[in-house]
């Protein structure tokens, strides 16, 4: 089960690389200097990457425990 180690810390990376996008996004949004609405219809964007991005992490975590377990 050594691949799902390895596919697991694939995947946790690119989920982490996913949780700095969204900072990324989330500081580019804050330095645009935006009205109101249009600050919040972005942030609520950023939220729902910073989620997927986060449930990604936590999957390739998962794989890794598995694959060390098995």
């Amino acid at each position: 089960m050594e691949f799902l180690i390895y596919l697991g810390a694939f995947i946790a990376l690119l989920g982490l690389a996913g949780l700095g996008w969204c900072i990324w996004l989330a500081v580019s949004a804050k330095r645009a200097n935006l009205p109101d609405a249009e600050m919040k219809a972005r942030l609520q964007k950023v939220v729902a990457l910073n989620m997927a991005a986060m449930g990604l992490s936590a999957m390739g975590l998962m794989m890794i425990v598995i694959g060390i377990a098995l």
